[in-house]
C-alpha cells in the first residue's frame, strides 16, 4: 500500500512539475492533458451539432436544404472556434496575447497566406449567399465541370460524370465565371447540331428530329419548351440543322451522355425515313475545257 501511494505522489509531482508559464498561468502535464481533452470534446460536440442541424433540415427526399445546410457549416466551425478560445484561455492566453497572436497571423498572410485567407472568406461568402449549393451543376471558368458535391470553409468538391472529384478553391468561385446550370430551374434548353444532304425535304427533317426529342426519356414538354428544329446554316455539303429541346433534371447533370443520346436517336429517325447524311465533298472544275469533274473527298 505505502508503494502504491509512494508512486502516486511521485505521479503527481511528476505531473504537477512546471513547464513553462504563459503570463501567470503555469504549463504542466495536468493542463496540457485537460487541454487536449477540451480541444476534443468540442471537435466532437461541434461535429454532433452539425450533424444534429442536417438532420433537422432534411426534405422528404432526404436532401439538406441549402439554408440548413449552410447552417450546419457554420455552427460546426463557430463551435471549433469558441472551443480552441476556451483552450487557450484555460492555459493562460488573455487578450493582449491574442492581439501578438492577430499581429503574427498578419505577418503570415502578408508572406504568402493570403489564398487560404481569399477561401475561407468566399467559402463563408457561398455559404451565407446560397450562389452555390450541394447538388447544384457548374462550368467554371477553369474548365472544370460537374456537381457540386460538397461546400467547405476552404474547398468546394465538384464531382464530374465520370465520377472523379476535383477540390475547387472557393476564391473560384467568387472571382471567376461561373455557370451554375441548375441554380434558378432545373431545365435546360441544349442545341443538338447535325446536317443532312442538299435536296432534302425539310419538314421531313423537322418530322424527324421532334420525333427522336420525343422518344428520349427526360424531355421536357410544357407550353413554350416543345422540341423544335432549327435550319441554322448552309454547309460545303450539307443543310446544317439544330435540334433544340429542352431537358430536365435527370439529363441536364450529364451533358455528354445526353448530347450522344440526342444523336443516337436523331440517327434512327433519319435512316427511318431514308433522309442521306451527306459526306464531305468538292466539287472541281476545269476552265480549259468544257468537262467538269466531280470529286467526292470522303473522311
Amino acid at each position: 500500500m505505502n508503494i502504491l501511494l509512494e508512486m502516486y505522489h511521485k505521479l503527481k509531482d511528476a505531473a504537477t512539475v512546471p513547464w513553462f508559464s504563459i503570463a501567470d498561468t503555469q504549463i504542466n502535464l495536468i493542463r496540457v492533458i485537460v487541454l487536449l481533452f477540451i480541444l476534443t470534446a468540442i471537435w466532437r460536440i461541434g461535429v454532433m451539432i452539425e450533424k444534429i442541424i442536417a438532420r433537422v433540415g432534411r426534405q422528404r427526399n432526404q436532401k439538406v436544404t441549402p439554408g440548413w445546410y449552410a447552417l450546419s457549416r457554420m455552427s460546426r466551425y463557430a463551435i471549433w472556434i469558441i472551443g480552441l478560445v476556451l483552450g487557450l484561455s484555460y492555459i493562460g492566453f488573455d487578450m493582449a496575447s491574442f492581439t501578438v497572436i492577430g499581429g503574427a497571423i498578419g505577418v503570415g498572410v502578408g508572406f504568402g497566406l493570403q489564398n487560404i485567407i481569399s477561401n475561407f472568406v468566399s467559402g463563408i461568402i457561398i455559404l451565407i449567399e446560397e450562389i452555390v449549393k450541394v447538388d447544384d451543376f457548374v462550368d467554371l471558368q477553369s474548365g472544370v465541370m460537374g456537381r457540386v458535391t460538397e461546400i467547405n470553409l476552404r474547398y468546394t468538391r465538384v464531382t464530374t460524370s465520370d465520377l472523379i472529384d476535383i477540390i475547387v478553391p472557393n476564391s473560384e468561385f467568387i472571382t471567376g465565371r461561373v455557370v451554375n446550370w441548375t441554380l434558378g430551374e432545373r431545365v435546360r434548353r441544349i442545341h443538338v447540331p447535325f446536317g443532312v444532304a442538299y435536296g432534302v425535304d425539310k419538314q421531313l427533317v423537322k418530322e424527324a428530329g421532334i420525333a427522336a426529342a420525343d422518344s428520349i426519356i427526360g424531355t421536357v414538354h410544357e407550353p413554350g419548351r416543345e422540341p423544335d428544329v432549327w435550319l441554322v446554316g448552309f454547309g460545303d455539303s450539307s443543310l446544317n440543322f439544330e435540334l433544340v429541346v429542352w431537358v430536365g433534371p435527370s439529363t441536364i447533370t450529364t451533358p455528354g451522355k445526353t448530347q450522344a443520346v440526342f444523336l443516337w436517336a436523331i440517327e434512327d429517325e433519319l435512316r427511318k425515313r431514308n433522309i442521306e447524311i451527306p459526306f464531305p465533298q468538292r466539287d472541281l472544275h476545269i476552265r480549259s475545257g468544257t468537262l467538269a469533274v466531280r470529286m467526292d473527298k470522303t473522311g
